[in-house]
């Protein structure tokens, strides 16, 4: 673990360089174990991959005291309470007007169309982080047979509710913005809503499984 001044009010705990999940596993022990100490001088934490952004009030505490509690905390040892959390399930219509590019997926990976959806919908994921955009889920756990290259050119507009695949990754456009994911699918949940608390739907750390619904299921969903 590196500790690193990231600015004068911040501070980046560094835990590795790569995407793997018992790096995941000790970035949000760490996340939670901050949050549990209801430290009003700790003003926000925003994990990452393999990193653990500290934002805090320089006016009532010091880089070296932040970085003295993180250390006590780790050294402590960190729990992840994954095992014991709900497994949110989300809906996704895998429709080809949606999965804009499932068809390219499945060429990628050389499998079914049919097969990309079973296997997506079938993994458990857990969010790692929010980012790009309020709200944006990164999720870890999908299958590595899925892995697929973003687009070479990004899309101007992303409806909200697509779900994507990037490299390694998949996630969640939670409002409608410019992105590069290879498209394969779309939920009717409202992932972000500025009016609500939490305004986000998923938060770091939940788990969430997809629940494929066929087009008719997804206009019931979305009208309610």
């Amino acid at each position: 673990m590196r500790i690193i001044p990231a600015s004068d009010s911040s501070l980046l705990v560094e835990f590795g360089s790569v995407i793997a999940s018992e790096i995941q596993d000790q970035v949000l022990g760490l996340f939670h174990a901050l949050r549990e100490r209801r430290d009003a001088r700790i003003r926000n934490l925003h994990p990452g991959y393999a990193s653990l952004l500290v934002d805090f009030d320089p006016l009532a505490i010091t880089h070296e005291d932040v970085a003295s509690v993180i250390q006590s905390l780790v050294t402590a040892g960190l729990v992840e309470p994954e095992d014991s959390s709900a497994v949110v399930e989300l809906p996704v219509c895998y429709d080809l007007e949606f999965g804009l590019d499932l068809a390219d997926v499945a060429t990628h990976t050389k499998l079914p169309v049919e097969e990309v959806v079973r296997l997506h919908a079938g993994a458990i994921y857990r969010v790692c982080f929010l980012g790009f955009t309020a709200g944006f889920a990164y999720l870890g756990g999908m299958p590595g047979v899925l892995h697929t290259p973003r687009l070479a050119t990004p899309r101007r507009a992303v409806a909200a509710g697509s779900v994507g695949i990037a490299g390694g990754q998949t996630g969640i456009y939670p409002t409608q913005t410019p992105g590069g994911w290879r498209l394969i699918g779309r939920t009717p949940v409202r992932m972000f809503d500025a009016q609500a608390v939490p305004p986000t739907r998923l938060q770091a750390g939940d788990r969430l499984r997809f629940g494929a619904i066929d087009r008719e299921e997804f206009e019931r969903r979305q009208s309610a």
